[in-house]
């Protein structure tokens, strides 16, 4: 395999790119530089101009922005205001149009680049060729993970084995069918080999952002084998196998939510093909078909039915569903939770495993997610010394009012935590306004002082000691003296 070109050397380019240069790498009448390649120019020869490649536009703040070298979008250039209109790549022109391309920010370069693309000018008519490698083009053995249930589209592929550690200015997905499909930054293109595309089912990605997806829908039901990534050092192509995009459409599956224990709720499956064999299922302890779930001593949580095609020609599709209890099996006591009375082991860690956010003296914190703050551990343990970037969740003072929500249990526990020997308070409070319920429990300790940081008793200090104390004290007062 090639080597890659460093984030360094990209930076350079990048930088060179910035700022204008004598026309000094020349070849005969041709000269090299940097200049800015509309989308649909940049991929024409790529994929044989199967379609034109369109600029895209983002509301995600500043993301879209992210162009320096080893950022988001490295390599890009967009209009200002939020759209992504192509790459800035190594050109090779003609003396003669060099000084025509100012419009497409045409910089000199002092020196022939590893990989570029031949450019020239016709009137208004900008004619860009496939990429030229002058190493050759690379083929590497990799591997990719097709998932149909992305906020990011119809489709995500997950590339293991591409080119890491350079700057990626574009990429092609290649099918068994002999289909190229080009993708753009930040719609398409993300971190760590991860690329998403519309197919027209799912038109706006999480962020609400509008999907192209014209150009894709006849991805659907296509293989996978290869994906071409484009770098400052020139083809590298990933094997991957064959990945297999299944069919989507746009059916519903809904599933009612409703009360744990033993019982059932209802489902509904609209908008399935005919040609669909349903495999439906939840989990151990549920029986499904496509009218109803049953469930027996099922806990409070979250829950998901998943209809899969048992001859694999469609996406499967899901739905989440909820439990819900108001019991709550989990009581505070010396600085963790642990199972309320009459409840066992296993209801306080369901408790504790659906712990969805706990608020601290009025400022909530997710307890899921990526930027989830974890101020209760799986086994129930407080840690009092977290942060939330680079704040403390606990001010020290040991008088902390905290609740505590989990999906699936419908009253919040809430306690109170006070730095005198009467330490803690835990309380149950509905979420609901009509009804509520409340249980407290105390601990006290005789003669004891409590950690204003936990509110945890602690022994007092023996009276004894403090005499020493006061007498050492004295002695090296007087001795100074």
């Amino acid at each position: 395999m090639k080597k890659t070109i460093s984030l360094i050397s990209a930076a350079a380019i990048a930088a060179l790119s910035t700022a204008s240069l004598p026309v000094s790498a020349a070849d005969g009448d041709k000269v090299y530089g940097t200049m800015n390649i509309p989308y649909a120019d940049f991929y024409a020869a790529e994929i044989d101009s199967a379609y034109d490649v369109d600029a895209v536009s983002s509301a995600t703040e500043k993301k879209w922005s992210m162009n320096e070298a080893g950022q988001l979008v490295a390599g890009t250039y967009n209009d200002g205001s939020g759209t992504i209109l192509g790459v800035t790549f190594p050109v090779e022109v003609s003396s003669a149009d060099a000084d025509k391309l100012e419009e497409y920010g045409f910089k000199a370069l002092d020196e022939k680049p590893a990989a570029y693309k031949e450019v020239s000018l016709s009137g208004d008519k900008l004619t860009v060729s496939k990429l030229v490698d002058t190493n050759g083009e690379q083929s590497v053995s990799g591997s990719a993970e097709v998932s149909t249930f992305t906020r990011y589209g119809d489709y995500q592929l997950n590339v293991k084995g591409y080119p890491e550690e350079t700057d990626l200015y574009g990429v092609i997905v290649n099918t068994k069918e002999g289909d190229k499909y080009a993708l753009r930054h930040l719609e398409n293109i993300w971190r760590a080999g991860q690329l998403s595309w519309s197919a027209g089912i799912t038109t706006k990605e999480g962020h609400g952002n509008e999907l192209k997806y014209d150009n894709y829908k006849s991805s659907m039901g296509k293989t996978v084998t290869s994906v071409t990534f484009i770098t400052l050092d020139g083809y590298t192509t990933v094997d991957v196998g064959e990945n297999y995009l299944p069919v989507k459409f746009a059916g519903e599956v809904k599933a009612e939510d409703s009360t744990a224990g033993t019982g059932k709720t209802a489902l509904t499956l609209t908008g399935f093909p005919d040609d669909y064999k349903k495999n439906i299922t939840v989990g151990e302890g549920f029986t499904v078909n496509e009218n109803e779930i049953s469930y027996t001593n099922a806990k409070a949580g979250k829950y998901t039915v998943t209809v899969t095609d048992e001859s694999g020609k469609y996406a499967p599709m899901s739905s989440d569903f909820t439990l819900t209890t108001d019991e709550i099996p989990v009581k505070y006591e010396d600085g963790k939770l642990v199972k309320a009375d009459g409840s066992s082991d296993d209801d306080a860690a369901n408790f504790i495993k659906n712990i969805a956010s706990v608020e601290v003296n009025g400022t909530a914190y997710n307890a899921a997610g990526k930027r989830s703050v974890k101020i209760i551990g799986e086994d129930g343990a407080f840690d009092f010394d977290v942060k939330s970037g680079e704040n403390n969740v606990f001010d020290g003072s040991g008088n902390y009012t905290i609740k505590v929500t989990a999906t699936g249990y419908t009253k919040a526990l809430e306690i109170e935590i006070k730095p005198e020997a009467e330490t803690t308070a835990a309380t149950s409070s509905t979420t609901t306004a009509t009804t509520s319920a409340t249980s407290t429990s105390k601990s006290t300790s005789s003669g004891a002082t409590t950690n204003p940081r936990t509110g945890v008793p602690s022994a007092a200090a023996p009276v004894a000691v403090l005499a020493l104390a006061g007498a050492a004290a004295f002695a090296f007062r007087k001795k100074n003296s």
